[in-house]
């Protein structure tokens, strides 16, 4: 028996659009790392971009459990003596909610080219309006 493995020209890219009211940060960022990656096709290769399109509408009310609000920071340097910075998740959810979601699932996506370029296919929305009406995004529920 030989392994299949699917072809670049067979793949088809779906759109996806996600709620993110009331969800736990975490479980929302793997089921959509999982949709992005390709891993609910049953024809999953992981060498190739077999992922869908998301768009994530609503992301300034996603829930967050526990402390992390005031515990949880997030770090870059400026690449200068005495550089590093450091915002506070609860401070990066008022500022740039965003860039919260962005990283999570960027946190959960391969570090190499496959997985740069499967975050250009995730668009994320503080507000619950998107310009991608034209895609006609399935509504997906997570779960």
């Amino acid at each position: 028996m030989k392994t299949y493995s699917a072809k670049k020209e067979q793949i088809v890219h779906k759109w996806y659009l996600v709620d993110a009211e009331n969800q736990i940060l975490g479980r929302l960022a793997s089921r959509v790392a999982s949709i992005l990656r390709g891993k609910h096709h049953p024809t999953f290769t992981p060498h190739l971009d077999m992922g869908d399109h998301v768009v994530i509408i609503n992301a300034d009310k996603v829930r967050i459990t526990g402390k992390k609000l005031q515990q949880r920071f997030y770090y870059h340097h400026s690449g200068y003596p005495g550089g590093l910075k450091q915002i506070s998740l609860g401070k990066l959810l008022r500022e740039k909610p965003e860039q919260v979601l962005y990283h999570a699932i960027w946190g959960m996506l391969p570090k190499n080219r496959l997985g740069r370029k499967l975050m250009k296919k995730v668009r994320i929305y503080a507000g619950p309006s998107h310009p991608h009406q034209a895609q006609q995004p399935e509504s997906l529920e997570l779960k």
